[in-house]
């Protein structure tokens, strides 16, 4: 018979690389970046403290659907985030998905969340070293 194979640890999305608190979304949205994409928006904020790295938050406001239509955005959303090589930056991202990311492949969110990644440490890494120059 098939071999069963080992059961790795879990691999969903701990607590400490989530956004939790009102008050840190708040302080994304008012001081942080913003990143414009197809099937969201990247909100992203460096934090000080750099030994939790980066923790994610998704706002899916009921204009975007039903609870059903919403849970499965941020389901493909954390799932895409998880999948995502993660800056080297102590960072807090909040992402709002547009109502075309349900109909979007999952591929495509997957590039999408990587290229937004990719931009939040140019933007925090190598940015403040082009402006000295």
């Amino acid at each position: 018979m098939g071999e069963v194979a080992p059961q790795n640890a879990k691999k969903g999305f701990p607590k400490s690389r989530r956004l939790l608190r009102h008050a840190d979304f708040e302080r994304v949205y008012k001081q942080g970046r913003r990143h414009f994409a197809a099937h969201m928006t990247v909100f992203y904020l460096r934090r000080e403290n750099v030994s939790t790295g980066v923790r994610v938050g998704f706002t899916v406001g009921r204009v975007l659907g039903g609870a059903v239509q919403r849970n499965r955005m941020k389901r493909r959303l954390r799932e895409a985030v998880r999948l995502s090589v993660q800056p080297e930056v102590a960072v807090d991202v909040v992402i709002n998905p547009k109502r075309s990311l349900l109909a979007a492949d999952f591929s495509e969110l997957q590039s999408e969340v990587a290229k937004a990644f990719h931009v939040i440490k140019k933007s925090l890494v190598d940015g403040p070293e082009k402006r000295r120059s």
